[in-house]
């Protein structure tokens, strides 16, 4: 196991077990009898998440530092500000698709806290809009060095977080999700830190937000293949379940190798320097992400939702560096 797999896998406690069995996959339902409520509120938060909340932050930080503008407390307020989005939006997909009916008691992704009753639901919505409320503390900070272009992101990123699956017409059920991940884990983030640094965004901030994006976004494609079936049975409507499994596979291939064209397309019109293709050196990993979800199905993509969490971030740090080559 490589270093980065090690210190990914200590982000994900073993406070679930496999008791059930349907076809070829695992169907993870059971809470142990041990798990402390601690380990509920880790389970809640889905810490391997976070890595793609911190690409982002790298790569317009990498930007940053590449122009001059690098400015230590206003990225770690980026990061911090990311990473609190990123869990109180698992928080929320937690609740609400457990009162939509999605997450059903035969679900084949890991356990939510919701639907098996290690928390209940109201106890999720207040640690929700905790970890918003929390995340206004950096926001504040960086909304007085950035002004209203950084508030009006804000409130867009917390609105975007709820109404995934929230509200009276989630995006989330009506095959919006990957725009909206691209949008916000992409444009938005990258963007966003560069600018909280700089005050000012250039042609290189936005489009080196693209393979982060793509990335982030084929996340969310294998979680929604996984689900095809049961999102299908309550009207959740995903692009997955639009597609098929075979067009969901071919998004995601996609998204990969868009993601991989990025850094040699940035190259050749001049806007980064060659020591940006070092994010080449994560092509393995995509490799065995796509040889996972072109063959499999049900829990075993559980692996390749993990898989791409990690390449994202082994990608975007590779990319990151390379961009702060002079």
């Amino acid at each position: 196991m490589s270093t980065l797999a090690s210190v990914f896998a200590v982000f994900h406690p073993p406070i679930f077990e496999v008791t059930q069995t349907r076809g070829d996959y695992n169907i993870l339902v059971t809470p142990r009898a041990s798990t402390s409520p601690l380990h509920a509120w880790i389970l809640a938060f889905r810490p391997r998440t976070l890595f793609a909340a911190a690409a982002p932050v790298a790569v317009g930080t990498a930007v940053a530092i590449r122009d001059g503008g690098f400015a230590l407390l206003p990225a770690l307020a980026a990061l911090l500000g990311a990473l609190l989005l990123q869990v109180g939006s698992n928080l929320a997909n937690d609740v609400f698709d457990f009162q939509r009916g999605a997450d059903a008691p035969d679900r084949v992704g890991p356990l939510r806290v919701t639907q098996s009753g290690l928390l209940t639901p109201a106890q999720v919505l207040r640690g929700m809009w905790v970890v918003f409320a929390l995340s206004l503390i950096p926001g504040l900070y960086l909304a007085a060095r950035g002004g209203w272009p950084v508030v009006a992101i804000g409130i867009a990123a917390i609105a975007a977080a709820v109404l995934y699956t929230g509200g009276p017409l989630p995006y989330g059920y009506k095959g919006m999700g990957e725009i909206f991940v691209f949008v916000f884990f992409g444009l938005v983030a990258v963007s966003g830190t560069y600018y909280v640094q700089t005050n000012t965004l250039t042609l290189l901030a936005i489009a080196a937000s693209v393979p982060v994006g793509l990335l982030t976004s084929a996340i969310l494609v294998v979680n929604n293949l996984r689900d095809i079936g049961p999102d299908r049975a309550v009207g959740k409507t995903t692009l997955a379940v639009l597609l098929g499994a075979r067009g969901t596979r071919i998004e995601y291939l996609l998204l990969l190798g868009l993601a991989f064209a990025a850094p040699p397309a940035l190259f050749a019109a001049g806007l980064a320097p060659p020591w940006v293709m070092i994010a080449w050196i994560s092509a393995p990993l995509a490799e065995r992400q796509a040889r996972i979800v072109i063959t499999q199905s049900g829990a075993a993509l559980n692996a390749a939702l993990s898989g791409t969490a990690l390449l994202t971030l082994a990608f975007s740090l590779l990319f990151a560096a390379g961009l702060t080559v002079q």
